[in-house]
């Protein structure tokens, strides 16, 4: 199997979801399902059919997770320097709109552009990969072409 790239962040952020779905989640679900036993047939009961969903969604991400967390390879940013690679912290400069957007390129699962954490295998991300402070990029995104120059690359 493939090692999966992830920060420190992430993985923890990972673990912390796996241990509120395991010592919270998973209890709680079950509760929920013996209490709606005990309304009786359970051929017409929405509270059990309803809980029992829930069960199969969180016993799913607690496999998803399980398996993304035991073929993580951690990398600590702060340890790397120079080009654009996994950890980077990149503020680029929209060509056209003169419009700055700082984003860190982070693995696929904790990847959330909200929060400015920009998925390694997403087009931005690969089209600055190994590219320098300076330099201009051209990226095809769904929206069109874009066109970003790369003021600050920082690993921290």
């Amino acid at each position: 199997m493939e090692k999966i790239p992830m920060t420190r962040a992430g993985h923890a952020a990972l673990e912390a979801e796996l241990k509120q779905l395991k010592s919270v989640e998973r209890p709680a679900i079950i509760r929920a399902i013996s209490e709606a036993r005990e309304h009786g047939d359970l051929s017409e009961n929405a509270e059990y059919h309803s809980a029992r969903e829930k069960q199969s969604f969180i016993e799913g991400r607690i496999k998803e997770l399980e398996s993304v967390i035991s073929l993580a390879e951690v990398i600590d940013p702060s340890t790397l320097s120079g080009t654009v690679k996994f950890g980077a912290t990149v503020t680029v400069v929209d060509e056209d709109t003169d419009e700055e957007k700082t984003w860190q390129i982070v693995g696929e699962h904790e990847a959330s552009i909200e929060k400015g954490l920009l998925n390694i295998k997403s087009p931005i991300a690969r089209a600055l990969i190994g590219k320098d402070e300076g330099d201009s990029v051209e990226v095809r995104t769904p929206g069109g072409e874009k066109s970003y120059e790369i003021l600050k690359i920082v690993y921290s």
